[in-house]
């Protein structure tokens, strides 16, 4: 049999859906003629369609350097670009047939598709709308179409597209599922979790509506139904870190944070293993991440590298805080403005030590800044009952400034002292406890190595990149509205208590070199920062 006819017989087989038979002819034929473009593109087409792109890819490349005006072939190449998350050459190859076969529908979802991944969602509506001016009830046009406008904010025309798909077909599940995003984002919470449950009732497994239908819950204020719910979305995807702050934000306004620390423990433990477990490498793993490391292998007596450590970080008999002058600091949180308020001698002798104690020997610092520091948070092990207990016992102590707000996160920094610290920022909550734990004799300037914490609120129509990480945005405005800093010098189990939205940053650092010395701080955040400014 001639290649002709070899090409002939995988061709019809191939239209048949006969795929290995066709994968077979196709090779057979290409042995006698392997400069083919048609048979090598063909060949990668019906690779591509049994789901192996990686074999795919290179026959399309090759045909179509001989070749570039298939449009067939560009059409499964720009699809294998975009699963492998190069949007940019997909558009490229999808266009590039467009010029090929205008008008083309599947070629358009595609290219809609892409324009999606490319974060141009108006163009990608624009697409989708003109597959729908082709065939008219094209239900996952209507659906990509509805997605591109809810990025656009064009929230009740997507809320059309939607309705309009599920008019053709009720039990479609991506619709439903999307249609309960947007309701939510509509704040329409009641209908948002009616369609999370229909779209349930079509996949039981979804972890993405379970998690929708759980946050409307949350919404709703059904707070038993909706911890059954997170419970249910974790049983799905046990390590997903949604789930486990999702439940966490419940559990924390119950006011059961070692309930919450408990589960971050048990995620820990299936992400890095159980005690004595040796942690993967670091990726990324900068030089002052490597260093601390290092640093800490020695303090724990660990030189082949670290392993799975934490800290019992057992509750203090009696209380962790001291007697702070509570009725002094509720007073000028009250009356004071701006709210910054300065709380020496904050944890007992016992407490302090036993936190020191925990950050240090606890290998849970998994999360590197570029600046210079590193992070720890429930999601990566800093969670135990000393610091629930902390956490608990300030807004029994301070009902006046933190009785009506729950807990809404919490974590630590660790510094490198030839590095510098967190640049400007606010915080996304009402109430923010900052306090240091490192000794005094660490630190090599007593008039700094603290926090600067400046007079003026980030605007609450700021959106949380803006107001957390856009410096220069935040520079501008603190010059141009006359912000004044105040500037709160290092001390050991020195607290600084207050309003989050205030912009602050780290003071100039000077600590001593060794791990002992290495400054740390603990951040507790209580309440939400649009509801303190309504109350403010």
């Amino acid at each position: 049999m001639n290649p002709q006819q070899l090409a002939n017989q995988a061709l019809q087989h191939h239209r048949q859906g006969n795929l290995a038979e066709a994968e077979r002819l196709y090779r057979a034929a290409l042995q006698a003629d392997g400069r083919n473009a048609m048979l090598l593109c063909l060949l990668g087409m019906v690779l591509a369609q049994q789901g192996r792109g990686g074999e795919a890819m290179p026959l399309l490349d090759k045909g179509l350097s001989l070749n570039p005006n298939m449009p067939d072939a560009l059409f499964a190449r720009a699809q294998l670009r975009l699963a492998a998350g190069h949007a940019g050459h997909a558009l490229a190859d999808i266009e590039r047939a467009m010029t090929l076969v205008p008008a083309n529908p599947p070629m358009l979802m595609v290219q809609g598709n892409v324009l999606n991944a490319l974060g141009r969602f108006d163009a990608a509506a624009q697409a989708f709308e003109r597959v729908l001016a082709l065939t008219p009830g094209h239900i996952d046009a209507l659906n990509n179409r509805a997605n591109a406008l809810r990025q656009l904010g064009r929230l009740q025309e997507a809320l059309e597209c939607y309705d309009r798909a599920l008019r053709l077909k009720p039990d479609y599940f991506e619709v439903l599922y999307n249609r309960g995003v947007l309701l939510r984002q509509m704040g329409r919470s009641d209908a948002a979790l009616a369609n999370y449950e229909a779209a349930l009732r079509l996949r039981p497994g979804s972890f993405e509506a379970q998690f929708g239908r759980a946050r409307s819950l949350g919404d709703l204020g059904k707070v038993e139904e909706a911890l059954a719910a997170w419970r249910q979305a974790q049983s799905l995807s046990p390590d997903s870190l949604e789930a486990a702050n999702g439940m966490a934000e419940l559990l924390y306004a119950k006011g059961a944070v070692e309930d919450a620390f408990r589960m971050f423990h048990d995620r820990v433990v299936r992400v890095y293993g159980p005690e004595g477990a040796v942690l993967p490498a670091p990726s990324p793993n900068p030089p002052h991440r490597s260093k601390h490391d290092r640093e800490q292998a020695a303090h724990l007596g660990q030189p082949g590298g670290l392993s799975f450590h934490r800290d019992a970080g057992a509750r203090i008999p009696g209380g962790a805080l001291n007697r702070i002058a509570r009725q002094d600091i509720q007073h000028r949180w009250k009356t004071e403005r701006p709210q910054i308020i300065v709380v020496d001698d904050l944890l007992t002798a016992e407490a302090l030590e036993a936190l020191r104690r925990f950050c240090q020997d606890s290998t849970i610092w998994h999360t590197s800044y570029d600046a210079g520091y590193l992070g720890a948070s429930p999601e990566t092990g800093f969670a135990c009952p000393l610091l629930a207990q902390i956490a608990e016992e300030f807004p029994k102590v301070l009902p006046e400034v933190l009785g009506a707000y729950p807990l809404k996160h919490l974590w630590a920094f660790k510094y490198d002292s030839a590095l510098s610290g967190i640049n400007i920022h606010a915080d996304f909550a009402a109430v923010n406890i900052n306090f240091w734990i490192t000794p005094d004799e660490a630190n090599q300037d007593a008039e700094s190595g603290g926090l600067v914490v400046w007079d003026k609120a980030a605007p609450l129509d700021w959106d949380f990149f803006k107001y957390n990480s856009d410096e220069s945005s935040v520079r501008a405005f603190l010059k141009q509205t006359g912000a004044k800093p105040v500037t709160i010098p290092y001390r050991a189990n020195r607290a600084v208590i207050f309003d989050s939205d205030l912009f602050h940053e780290t003071d100039r650092l000077s600590f001593r070199e060794g791990y002992e010395n290495r400054r740390i701080n603990v951040t507790l955040l209580y309440g939400e920062r649009e509801k303190h400014a309504q109350e403010g």
